[in-house]
């Protein structure tokens, strides 16, 4: 398969070449806008460190080690973001954005189909070093409950490893 030619201007990355849209169908990278497939940062940089995508701006590619600075104007979190998109996308698991939760990604576990069923978790993503208080718990909790999927937390040690803590509601 030849590389994807992505573009980027401004925050959005987007292709319309067969590379895309046939990585798209299959893997269910991106998310189709009118003609083109158009990337979340950690899409494209998961893409481009796998050799599968180019990344190119005002027809001048930008170099692997460039993007991550790049993207860091337009996504503070992208540092931490990344590493678990990474981790959970290797697992075989389906991850896309979750902005409209408020949420860092929604995930689908493997074998479900983004539009074809639900993602079973939403994830914030956060360095071990944050604290979080029992009212930002609730309120990320909430947000799950209300979205019908799980709450999954990923938490980045100083390391680099990621702790994954699971929250599900029960009945008594």
């Amino acid at each position: 398969m030849q590389k994807i030619q992505a573009h980027i201007i401004g925050e959005i990355i987007s292709s319309n070449s067969a590379e895309a849209h046939s990585l798209h169908k299959k893997s269910y990278f991106g998310e189709k806008v009118g003609e083109k497939i158009q990337y979340s940062f950690s899409e494209a940089l998961f893409l481009v460190e796998k050799k599968k995508m180019e990344i190119f701006s005002r027809g001048k590619k930008i170099l692997e080690k460039e993007l991550m600075k790049k993207f860091q104007r337009f996504d503070k979190k992208i540092q931490v973001k990344y590493p678990v998109f990474k981790n959970l996308r290797q697992k075989g698991n389906i991850v896309k954005t979750a902005l409209k939760f408020g949420a860092d990604f929604r995930v689908y576990s493997k074998g479900t189909k983004p539009r074809k069923g639900h993602a079973k978790w939403v994830v914030f993503v956060d360095y071990e070093s944050k604290k979080l208080t029992w009212h930002e718990f609730s309120a990320k909790n909430r947000v799950a409950h209300s979205t019908k999927k799980n709450l999954l937390l990923a938490i980045v040690d100083e390391e680099g490893d990621i702790t994954y803590y699971e929250v599900k509601w029960i009945r008594p």
